[in-house]
């Protein structure tokens, strides 16, 4: 499973919303039909959790095979404004045995009572 930051970076790609990140991205899975086919279709659907999610993957993948990659990847998107490294989206994963109630929000103003 691809960290967090991950998700974060596929839905910018997804998006097309930071130039210098998807061109860095596209050059590194120029080589690599399956990663290109990742980038695509989540630019095709940027609102699509599992596109979004197989690109992360992909970047993940990529990283560890490739630390001068990872560092490309992670510096880019260190550049960019918050209001691009920010979508709003929110991804919550529950696993094991969970008992009682589950809440998955994004940002929350005020209380929340069950």
């Amino acid at each position: 499973m691809p960290e967090p930051i991950l998700i974060s970076i596929a839905a910018a790609l997804a998006a097309k919303s930071a130039t210098g990140l998807y061109d860095l991205v596209k050059r590194k899975f120029a080589k690599d039909s399956a990663a290109t086919t990742a980038l695509e279709a989540a630019s095709s659907a940027p609102d699509d959790t599992q596109s979004i999610r197989s690109l992360a993957e992909r970047l993940h993948h990529a990283e560890v095979n490739d630390q001068e990659f990872a560092d490309a990847l992670r510096t880019e998107w260190q550049k960019l404004p918050d209001a691009l490294t920010t979508r709003g989206d929110v991804y919550n994963q529950v696993t094991g045995n969970v008992t009682g109630k589950v809440v998955q929000a994004g940002d929350v103003h005020g209380n929340i009572n069950l």
